[in-house]
């Protein structure tokens, strides 16, 4: 074998807290003096994220707002609020570091309908004055769209807790992933008091990218254009067709899926066809990230794998 390097296209963001505060400060926010900001933070290892949330409380607090953090992150850590706190302080997301209180809690309230089901919103979040919304923009790992994984999936998925996710990975299976994340997305737009979204692109070397803000109005459109920029900026294999793939690592904090499914080609949705390229006829998995604690979801998407794994 033959060692070779790639080199993908490489922005970075220099100064994050000043990268977040000017979006945010560009986005025109309704919040006023002494209004309460619930700022949701999702479950995946996203660079940087808690220097991304805490510019936010900070830009937020120095506006008179008073923020605080609530996990937006569907069933993860458990279902429970334990977990889902846990989570957050894994990645460094505490009371201590955000300078500000950090609330979880499984309770969700109905704030509309879509697709004749109802939309569930966090409690905690359905009692502040307004909602803000941080997450990462990327291709998701089981469909394809002009809205994947973001701002509209933390609004369907994240805000609805473990009662929405349930509900909302079901409806999937009858009008798709897009449909639904879109849907219920639109809805809690139009009545939950959501004052903004702060997207997260990373580039290839798992770096930030890009942040920018959107206004509730400005949201749908911005995650697009976000969607393409995070699809043009992702790592890739340099070869269309492959004999043999073979896998030193998989796990969760590498993608969602093990394996990031828009690398290998392998979608792990069943109703999701297979890509043109690239056209991997075997692949191996090595080993296992420490970080995935033993989780080896996405291990069938590989063909081979060691006793170790």
């Amino acid at each position: 074998m033959i060692r070779i390097r790639q080199n993908f296209p490489r922005p970075r963001v220099g100064d994050i807290p000043a990268a977040v505060a000017g979006s945010l400060a560009a986005a025109r926010l309704p919040v006023k003096r002494g209004d309460a900001v619930a700022v949701g933070a999702g479950s995946r290892g996203i660079a940087n994220i808690a220097a991304i949330v805490g510019a936010a409380v900070r830009f937020l607090q120095d506006l008179g707002a008073r923020p605080f953090v609530f996990p937006a992150m569907g069933s993860h850590g458990g279902g429970t609020p334990e977990g889902q706190l846990a989570i957050l302080a894994h990645y460094g997301i505490t009371e201590q570091t955000m300078g500000c209180p950090v609330r979880a809690t499984m309770d969700v309230v109905q704030v509309g309908e879509a697709l004749g089901l109802p939309v569930w919103l966090d409690r905690f979040a359905s009692e502040a004055d307004w909602i803000g919304l941080v997450n990462r923009v990327k291709p998701h790992t089981d469909f394809k769209g002009t809205i994947e994984s973001g701002l509209f999936k933390m609004m369907t998925i994240g805000l609805g807790k473990h009662k929405g996710a349930i509900q909302y990975h079901r409806t999937n299976i009858h009008h798709g992933y897009e449909k639904v994340i879109t849907s219920v997305g639109r809805e809690m737009l139009a009545r939950a008091r959501i004052a903004f979204g702060l997207g997260v692109v990373e580039n290839g070397y798992d770096e930030t990218a890009h942040v920018e803000a959107f206004a509730a109005a400005g949201l749908e459109a911005g995650e697009r254009r976000l969607l393409a920029r995070a699809r043009e900026w992702m790592a890739r294999l340099p070869f269309s067709a492959l004999d043999v793939l073979i896998v030193e690592e998989m796990g969760k904090n590498v993608s969602g899926a093990g394996m990031d499914t828009n690398v290998i080609g392998r979608p792990s949705n069943p109703h999701e066809p297979f890509p043109a390229d690239p056209k991997i006829l075997w692949i191996v998995a090595l080993d296992l990230t420490e970080e995935s604690g033993g989780n080896a979801t996405g291990i069938g998407n590989a063909d081979f794998t060691t006793r170790r794994l």
